[in-house]
């Protein structure tokens, strides 16, 4: 884990100097490519997922280093080859698995965050789940494991592999020629976040195109179909928790509200979006059926509540890059219990984006863990030994949190309700 958290160190910056490259492109081209609260909540996703990495919120049902050790038919000596053959088979990994997560019911609630946001930006790229605890796709790495790749090999190039799919996630590079035959471009991944029918779970490719074109789910983007993004069922709401199981939760209701008992069962493991008859007549669910009309999901929220957001979103980012920075010198609670706060901090404040009353709570809960972290402590995990009064000035930001998010809430949007209302 310490590995990962100082590749973070330096992945973070790196994706955030991107999201705003691409930004001041888009403003140059006349294209909008960011939209505040959908940024804020996409960019607070990928701290969620971080966070869950670097606590080892996990399961593992079979290791990769069991099976090298239990089924490995040959061994291939660390070179170049067992590289490239790494890269390969995670990228086989990485299209059944995506592709499964697609077509499963209870697996959809995996991936929902990554295609929630109804923009397409670099951004989006961080909408990464925190519900996939369970590791269930241990048996895609048989080949890998037969072949005797070592693991130290595939927890080296796995991280590559993932941020290699950074990049693609944009609107502002058009088809490129030659390599869209070759690699995963913006435009396929344009079309496999598309709610358009035509687009629907397609190129499932994360590194190489090929994938889909072998196993038949590759789609071009057509010239005369703009890609409309986001998912059928709009999740409505910029909170990333909210959002990771939204879905399951779903599926939960249905299962309970169903007579028939083998749909009870049946429900989990059928398509995705799949809903026993009874319910679905019972409780109907909307959906969009013409993307060109849907209208994205918005919130009230003036300019001083779209600055708070970014404000929060700042803070949040450099507590996180501290802790970082600190996690060979902090211990396994202090880790846990600084994740937990991170994580009520966010659900706070995306909360109050969605102007949902339940910030409030979720901000005292915050405060409170704040104030009794710095007591217990003496000091904000040791942060005073690096810049001098830093636990003073997290302990203003915390109170602060608080007292804003009331004005929010009860002043601010009380007086714009009123002055909104139209007069005779």
């Amino acid at each position: 884990m310490e590995t990962y958290a100082e590749a973070l160190t330096y992945a973070i910056p790196g994706f955030i100097v991107l999201i705003f490259i691409e930004y001041l492109i888009g403003r140059w081209k006349g294209v909008q490519v960011n939209q505040s609260m959908d940024t804020i909540s996409s960019i607070s996703s990928g701290i969620t997922d971080s966070l869950r990495s670097l606590t080892g919120l996990a399961v593992i049902i079979i290791s990769y280093d069991w099976m090298v050790a239990h089924i490995a038919l040959i061994k291939i000596e660390s070179s170049l080859l067992v590289y490239i053959l790494t890269f390969i088979g995670l990228d086989f990994v990485g299209y059944w698995s995506h592709r499964f997560n697609h077509t499963i019911n209870l697996f959809w609630n995996r991936h929902i965050i990554h295609h929630s946001s109804e923009e397409f930006n670099l951004a989006c790229a961080l909408r990464q789940s925190i519900s996939a605890i369970v590791s269930i796709y241990f048996f895609l790495y048989i080949p890998l494991a037969l072949l005797g790749i070592p693991a130290s090999v595939v927890a080296l190039v796995a991280p590559i592999h993932l941020f290699a799919q950074f990049w693609y996630h944009t609107r502002l590079i058009n088809k490129m020629g030659l390599l869209e035959h070759i690699i995963v471009t913006p435009s396929h991944h344009r079309v496999h976040h598309a709610i358009n029918d035509e687009y629907l779970d397609k190129n499932y490719s994360q590194i190489f195109i090929f994938w889909d074109k072998i196993f038949g789910t590759f789609q071009e983007e057509i010239l005369e179909k703009p890609p409309v993004y986001g998912v059928k069922k709009q999740v409505n709401t910029w909170n990333p928790f909210l959002i990771n199981f939204i879905h399951v939760w779903g599926i939960l209701k249905d299962a309970w509200r169903t007579k028939n008992t083998f749909d009870k069962i049946r429900i989990w493991y059928m398509p995705t979006g799949w809903r026993p008859e009874d319910v679905k007549e019972k409780y109907p669910i909307k959906f969009i059926t013409d993307p060109y009309t849907r209208e994205k999901y918005q919130t009230e929220s003036s300019l001083l509540l779209k600055i708070w957001s970014w404000i929060q979103l700042i803070i949040t980012i450099a507590l996180l890059y501290y802790l970082l920075i600190s996690f060979g010198d902090l211990d396994f609670i202090e880790i846990i219990n600084y994740a937990i706060f991170l994580v009520v901090s966010i659900f706070a404040y995306t909360s109050l984006m969605d102007r949902n009353i339940i910030s409030i709570y979720v901000e005292f809960i915050k405060l409170s863990l704040g104030i009794y972290f710095i007591a217990k402590q003496g000091n904000w995990f040791g942060i005073d030994a690096i810049l001098s009064g830093m636990t003073t000035i997290i302990f203003i930001y915390i109170i602060s949190s608080f007292i804003i998010s009331i004005y929010f809430q009860f002043i601010e949007r009380k007086y714009v309700t009123r002055t909104s209302r139209p007069t005779m």
